[in-house]
């Protein structure tokens, strides 16, 4: 049997792949009026303006105008090409597609990487599992509580000590060094040729993306050896410290369904709390919290509880983190743990319920701040009191929201022993001052291309009228339309069969980028008109109409133009099609029967 069409598999990679499920493991959706909705992915809002439509197996944002099918999503969310989209989809769904052309050297793709990574977790977990030589690790996992289902559920694993391991596992799964440089567990060495391994004699955990997809990896170090007690993977091209957040691959159902999230310091914490009842536990990935981390938990959770450490450098990382989530709009408490423990600790020795009881003495960030400062000044004086207001209104101006400002002020003149009114005109004195880090506008991208609106609204009418396609075809020609994009999309639409569901994005894969959001955005709002008052055809002959009047007009004017700079030979004719075009200009005014005739005459000489 020969292989199927390149064009043949993109279909079935699409049929097989529904749209909400897909973007659904990236976006939390609601339904809402047989479409779903959620925070567009693409730009920062605080309303959902992003829209998925089952029907049409499309989406589209009414904010940053993004729009595409289920290929194009993948694309612009992993910032990948269409074949490792393609790739990407058809591996979530089972599909095998034929080899492509030998890589370019020293290339690299995505889906390589995603499939090293993969395999790699997967040999790592073997070694710790059987290995000998992961003796120490399984030990130091017993000593955690860690037991041998928890360490298979979470695919964790062991980099073993010995030198070229690493490379003699890659020569037997064909992976060249160029692509284990590239996934960042090999580093060229200085002396030319040769490199070496960034993980060994270390306890192995996978990270894993929203898409379960592993992209990276943590390794704790066991004993003596090179580096830092944790090395996590360095920044490639699926690996991003500042933007992921190890176990939110677990964690975003619960996050969404109890709108919070709990945020926790190690891998080992979030393990524990994840079995022991606190599933939307997550951490960020050896570094400070980042604008981008609270965006991401953003489009999971309304509130963000951070889980820290009671010493000095504790309080001040939480503080400095609680202010990044509240600038991008979540609500955050914090929750200090008794002095020399841990979430993983804390419930080991005394139990989740522990745990959850202190979990809910969390403090608004206001109130706990105000509670540090009490331990560092003294309020009875003018100096400490106004070091401390000077703190609290420096954290409140974090706050993008009025309302939530407004409770942070009553909170902090309580806690301050001072008036609200006073420290509410201390703010605005702050706010005026100078621009606040988080009050950064809502994104708002420059609007699209403006095409021309009877033009746009053809083509929707196509796409929710296919039967009009004979009518239109009949009476428009395509040179009257004078926006390329729109062009292209009515033209594909006429030749596409009435009787079959609309393939429009396949038909303009390679039509731009611009014509393609423009055909999702015309097929998610396609006009769909019933009545006998304004029936579909009588909407499609008023726009035909519409624009065979521009068409004429540009016409005679172009005419006109020539009028005034022609010579007698010439006149008599070019006041003869001027006048033409005016008669005809005019017949259209006077309903479609009259007009259809007079254009059916003009197209038969033109």
């Amino acid at each position: 049997m020969a292989n199927p069409s390149s064009s043949e598999i993109v279909e079935q990679v699409r049929i097989h792949n529904d749209i909400v499920e897909v973007i659904g493991r990236y976006v939390p959706l609601k339904r809402a009026a047989g479409r779903f909705r959620a925070l567009c992915p693409f730009h920062k809002e605080k309303t959902p303006s992003f829209t998925v439509n089952p029907d049409r197996q499309l989406y589209y944002c009414f904010g940053c105008h993004a729009a595409g099918d289920v290929f194009k999503f993948v694309m612009d969310y992993e910032k990948v090409d269409f074949p490792t989209a393609l790739r990407m989809l058809a591996d979530r769904a089972g599909i095998t597609i034929p080899e492509r052309a030998p890589r370019k050297p020293g290339e690299v793709d995505k889906d390589v990487l995603y499939r090293l990574h993969e395999q790699l977790a997967a040999f790592y977990h073997r070694t710790l599992m059987s290995h000998r030589s992961a003796k120490a690790a399984r030990a130091y996992l017993e000593e955690r509580a860690i037991d041998e289902a928890t360490a298979r559920d979470y695919v964790l694993g062991y980099a073993p000590d010995q030198p070229g391991t690493l490379l003699k596992w890659a020569e037997k799964k064909e992976f060249t060094p160029r692509e284990l440089e590239a996934a960042g567990v090999l580093v060229k060495s200085d002396r030319a040729g040769e490199y070496y391994e960034r993980f060994r004699n270390r306890l192995m955990f996978p990270i894993r993306n929203e898409m379960d997809k592993v992209i990276g990896f943590s390794g704790r170090l066991l004993g003596e050896g090179r580096g830092g007690k944790y090395v996590n993977s360095p920044d490639t091209p699926l690996f991003h410290k500042s933007r992921v957040l190890y176990g939110l691959d677990r964690a975003r159902t619960a996050m969404v369904d109890s709108h919070a999230a709990i945020l926790c310091e190690g891998q080992i914490d979030v393990i524990r709390c994840q079995t022991s009842g606190f599933p939307n536990a997550v951490s960020p990935q050896g570094t400070a919290l980042t604008e981008e981390h609270g965006r991401l938990l953003k489009r999971y959770a309304d509130e963000v509880i951070l889980v820290f450490d009671s010493d000095t450098a504790g309080e001040n990382a939480a503080l400095r983190a609680a202010e990044v989530c509240i600038g991008t709009g979540l609500s955050v408490r914090l929750v200090a743990l008794p002095h020399g423990s841990d979430p993983d600790s804390l419930i080991r020795a005394k139990g989740p319920e522990s745990f959850k009881d202190l979990l809910a003495s969390a403090r608004s960030l206001v109130r706990f701040h105000v509670g540090v400062l009490s331990q560092r000044e003294d309020f009875n004086t003018e100096t400490g009191l106004l070091r401390a207001t000077r703190a609290i209104l420096e954290t409140i101006r974090h706050a993008p929201g009025a309302i939530q400002r407004d409770q942070f002020v009553r909170q902090a003149a309580e806690g301050l022993g001072v008036s609200d009114t006073a420290l509410r005109e201390e703010l605005q004195q702050l706010l005026r001052s100078g621009r606040r880090p988080s009050d950064d506008p809502v994104y708002r991208p420059p609007p699209p291309p403006d095409h021309p609106p009877h033009e746009v609204t053809l083509a929707e009418l196509l796409v929710a009228h296919p039967e009009l396609a004979d009518l239109v075809a009949q009476y428009l020609p395509l040179r009257v339309l004078t926006d390329p994009d729109c062009r292209n999309i009515i033209e594909s639409l006429l030749k596409q069969p009435e009787d079959e569901p609309c393939q429009l994005l396949s038909e303009l894969q390679d039509a731009g980028p611009e014509c393609h959001r423009l055909a999702a955005q015309i097929q998610m709002q396609a006009r769909t008109i019933n009545g006998e008052e304004f029936p579909p055809e009588k909407a499609a002959q008023e726009i035909i109409l519409a624009l065979r009047r521009k068409d004429l007009e540009r016409q005679r004017d172009a005419c006109r133009r020539k009028l005034n700079a022609a010579d007698e030979k010439n006149r008599a004719d070019l006041q003869a099609e001027s006048a033409n075009l005016t008669y005809l200009i005019k017949k259209l005014d006077s309903g479609w029967d009259h007009a259809r005739r007079a254009l059916e005459i003009r197209d038969q000489f033109t």
